[in-house]
């Protein structure tokens, strides 16, 4: 089935995909306030497998399912899942907004990441962005004279888990698809949380309410995933990679909506860094690149979405 390509519907899905995290982020920081957070993560971990699951079966891709549990798949789904480990103790401690500020330098350090392996240079102007985004997250973490908040800085090794997930992603290859990765990553957290819950946890029985929000975040993180897919899918990349910093903007909604909590001028200062950080490094990408789209342009439509493609490669996936 082909998919008619369509900017708008991309950044509809992509905004979509941003707000579905953060609604399942939401939920779970509601519940661990009475519940610990790798229960919490194990619980939602089911509902998420679960969802994924029946999706991939909606869609007619049950086959793929076992080629989501390639190697280099589960590489990927093993540093995500050391990311969220971090990221949901994180999240029970900090307002949401910050927790998800921190984490989205994680593209910041997976540029530097890719050209320290690859040895690529990153210039001058890129790596001032890149400062201005770890400046802002210092500004969002807030260290005191005892330096920076185990909550901060389990937020931090989140973003770097994340990164480099990211690069391991590099090396799935494109014939696995999208959801079978996902759900051998909703597996995989499963079982990491479920470990981690035995080992250090009281196990507490979760309320009615607790499960019903539970199961919505294992929903909405699936709503998540398949938006971010779809996002890629229907737009090009350089138009729809933008919109993944609207994550800073729902999480600064959902913290005052749903905890009434908005954060203090200075970690607002520092979010805006973070989000004005990326946007500028896309930008200064999508300019380098149209000499070169302009200079080849006799290779036709095919070739411009060839270079769409290719450009693609990096994972935003929270």
């Amino acid at each position: 089935m082909t998919i008619a390509k369509s900017n708008p519907r991309g950044i509809a899905a992509m905004l979509f995909a941003t707000a579905s995290f953060v609604v399942c982020d939401s939920f779970m920081k509601r519940v661990t306030e009475a519940l610990p957070p790798f229960e919490v993560l194990f619980l939602r971990g089911i509902a998420a497998t679960l969802c994924c699951a029946v999706l991939l079966l909606v869609l007619g891709q049950a086959r793929a399912m076992p080629r989501g549990f390639h190697p280099a798949s589960l590489l990927r789904a093993g540093l995500e899942t050391a990311s969220v480990l971090c990221y949901i103790v994180a999240l029970a401690s900090m307002p949401i907004a910050d927790v998800i500020a921190i984490a989205q330098t994680a593209p910041l350090i997976f540029i530097l990441l890719i050209a320290s392996i690859e040895r690529l240079k990153v210039g001058g102007l890129r790596i001032a962005l890149i400062a201005a985004g770890f400046v802002g997250a210092l500004l969002v973490a807030q260290p005191d004279a005892s330096g920076v908040s185990p909550a901060a800085l389990l937020a931090f090794a989140s973003a770097f888990g994340l990164a480099l997930r990211d690069v391991a992603g590099r090396r799935v290859p494109p014939a696995i698809p999208a959801l079978a990765a996902t759900l051998a990553t909703n597996i995989t957290v499963l079982l990491g949380s479920g470990l981690l819950m035995v080992a250090t946890e009281d196990v507490v029985m979760p309320s009615a309410t607790h499960a019903l929000y539970l199961l919505a975040a294992g929903l909405f993180v699936t709503f998540g995933h398949f938006g971010i897919f779809m996002a890629y899918r229907l737009g090009a990349p350089g138009v729809i990679a933008p919109f993944f910093y609207s994550f800073a903007i729902w999480a600064v909604i959902s913290g005052v909506v749903v905890f009434h909590d908005l954060p203090d001028p200075i970690a607002l200062i520092g979010i805006a860094a973070i989000v004005a950080s990326g946007l500028g490094i896309i930008l200064l990408d999508r300019r380098k690149r149209q000499p070169e789209l302009v200079r080849e342009d006799d290779f036709g439509e095919k070739f411009l979405k060839r270079k769409g493609v290719i450009d693609a490669d990096v994972s935003l996936e929270p």
